[in-house]
């Protein structure tokens, strides 16, 4: 962080805190969402950015009249370090043991003030947040939770304004569904939980039941808005200047009625149906509580269950897209050692080389998110994105670490590979071993219908635990369909995570090692479970990657790997080979021959 962003971070804190004395508040706590709980939001919401300096998409900054503090996870400890640096705010590792909570560390430092109120935007933090936060709050010292209040609106002096792109259509050759289709298959859903209505906050989740997309946030294809459904009627709400002609006729045909963005709030209040339907962990605090209704049904919103499973369309579309990206990372990874040996390529010249060959790509729209191109030490930070303060030159050794994707109007990417640039030591090729070890076995596995990506996320990582090893982000994530690169229910990881796995979803398959200060190693493909088998057992599913990009077999010890990884491998660049040489020219074909050799 340069010394203008450290005092400037310092002269946002002595705004705050004035605001904070006139409104006699101990302290205000600033959380990643937006009015949406996104993870990714739009500029004019990025108000832990604006307070703290750190541009993660997780965490959540607390500043109290003399100290500041800033609590993430895993993935962006070395990151959130090196940008805390020399700014009031220390750095608080969530779920490492002696990191207290929130509530607890607000209990201890508030202990003494004179006031025990604690302040937090309502309509930027979802409702569940806000309900445990204030129970923490009471239990650690009795602090109370003010709700109604955004110090933004008056120390953030050129907040960006919300964004007013274009809503555009998304045709059904691609969605593979219509949107009166999905409203019937929503209200069905709704009568089985006895909802009179139910509100939908989540972008992703209103761009894909209307079959819309928009540019408002960075790297995701989704629009600013609100849906509110009941069993006769569907409104819209959003900002009609995005809306054009064309969208507002289609959207007529489909019974969808548009109000104006900012009526959210008072159509809520005037709502008449007997009860509804709102998912307390995505909808912001504020909006939950305008309803004055008999009940709120809290649960899970049945679209994104139904997003997460792709119909038969979608899924050809991811299988067509994944050939366009997998020809444009060919084209990239066959010029990427000879560019490296020539001199001058840097971090950022990787992001702005893969760029263009996959802009090139028939229908392709943008990326699915900045590009992480994290050479050396660089690669230990998970979620590292180079900038012109810490680009680095590659050089014909060491290790590349490259997680990328894309969107294609048939569907989203996400890859990563790391690529030996030259000669590599042997703590990194048993590193790189291990993590593919761990890629492979996720793969090849077999498992029961309904069983949870919890129950297989260990899978990924024996071969690591062996060797006394770990990696603390989650093992793999949905994709949407031209949609978030980040999409739920399901995951893959360590932490409970309830929802099934089953036939039609996407998720990745990203297991790595970081050693800070040296290296770090991630293979990611993105796949879809698939049907294997029924015995009287039950049913039992499987793995089929859509990802199509050779994996490096430079860094392996392939005395590490049994015979069958490497019949898996093998089989897993065949098929690359066969179905991405026929869209390539002499050169790239020559080059994909040799790096789908078989690795015995």
């Amino acid at each position: 962080m340069s010394d203008t962003t450290k005092d400037t971070i310092a002269s946002r804190l002595s705004d705050l805190r004035e605001v904070m004395r006139r409104e006699r508040l101990a302290a205000f706590i600033f959380p990643s969402t937006d009015p949406h709980c996104g993870e990714y939001v739009p500029d004019r919401w990025k108000g832990r950015e604006f307070i703290s300096g750190f541009d993660g998409s997780a965490g959540t900054a607390v500043v109290t009249m003399s100290e500041a503090a800033l609590w993430t996870d895993s993935r962006y400890f070395l990151a959130a370090g090196e940008q805390l640096a020399g700014t009031e705010f220390v750095l608080m590792k969530e779920r490492v043991e002696g990191t207290p909570t929130i509530a607890e560390w607000l209990g201890r430092k508030l202990a003494v003030s004179d006031t025990t109120e604690v302040g937090i935007d309502g309509m930027t933090c979802p409702a569940a947040d806000v309900d445990t936060l204030r129970a923490g709050l009471r239990a650690n010292g009795g602090l109370t939770l003010r709700t109604n209040f955004d110090p933004l609106a008056l120390i953030w002096k050129d907040r960006p304004e919300a964004p007013l792109a274009p809503v555009e259509l998304h045709p059904v050759e691609y969605a593979g569904e219509d949107c009166p289709s999905k409203l019937a298959r929503v209200r069905a859903a709704m009568r089985e939980r006895h909802a009179e209505g139910m509100l939908v906050s989540s972008l992703d989740d209103i761009a894909w039941t209307l079959n819309l997309r928009g540019t408002d946030v960075h790297c995701n294809p989704v629009f600013v808005s609100y849906l509110l459904v009941t069993h006769v009627s569907a409104v819209l709400f959003v900002d009609s200047r995005k809306i054009t002609d064309g969208v507002a006729a289609y959207l007529e045909t489909c019974g969808v009625e548009l109000r104006e963005y900012g009526d959210i709030t008072s159509a809520l209040r005037a709502y008449g149906e007997y009860n509804i339907l709102m998912d307390g962990s995505l909808t912001s605090h504020t909006l939950y509580n305008s309803v004055r209704t008999h009940g709120r049904i809290d649960t899970a919103l049945p679209i994104t269950a139904m997003k997460a499973v792709k119909n038969a369309v979608e899924a050809d579309g991811f299988r067509r897209a994944m050939v366009r990206d997998g020809v444009a990372m060919v084209k990239f990874l066959c010029r990427l050692r000879a560019e490296v040996e020539r001199g001058g390529l840097t971090e950022l010249g990787v992001c702005r080389l893969l760029a263009g060959y996959r802009s090139a790509q028939p229908l392709f729209r943008d990326l699915s998110f900045d590009t992480i191109a994290a050479y050396g030490a660089h690669g230990a930070v998970v979620h590292y994105e180079p900038t012109e303060g810490t680009d680095t030159p590659l050089e014909p050794r060491g290790l590349l670490l490259i997680d990328s994707g894309a969107h294609y109007l048939d569907g989203t990417t996400d890859i990563t590979r790391t690529v030996a640039l030259g000669p590599v030591d042997d703590e990194q090729r048993r590193v790189y071993t291990l993590v593919l070890k761990g890629h492979i076995a996720l793969s090849m596995l077999k498992f029961p219908h309904g069983a949870a990506g919890t129950q297989l996320d260990a899978v990924a990582r024996a071969a690591m635990w062996r060797e006394g090893m770990n990696f603390m982000h989650g093992t793999g994530h949905g994709v949407g369909s031209y949609l978030n690169v980040h999409e739920g229910p399901h995951q893959i990881r360590m932490e409970w995570r309830p929802a099934p796995l089953l036939p039609g979803m996407t998720v990745t398959d990203e297991p790595g090692i970081y050693i800070a200060g040296r290296f770090g190693v991630r293979i990611e493909n993105t796949l879809i479970v698939v049907p294997y088998m029924e015995t009287g057992f039950g049913r039992f599913l499987q793995f089929e990657p859509l990802t199509l990009c050779p994996i490096d077999t430079a860094p392996i010890i392939p005395e590490m790997l049994t015979d069958e990884e490497k019949r898996w491998l093998d089989d897993y660049h065949a098929r690359v080979f066969g179905t991405l040489s026929p869209h390539l020219e002499a050169e790239e074909t020559d080059w994909l021959r040799r790096a789908t050799s078989p690795i015995g």
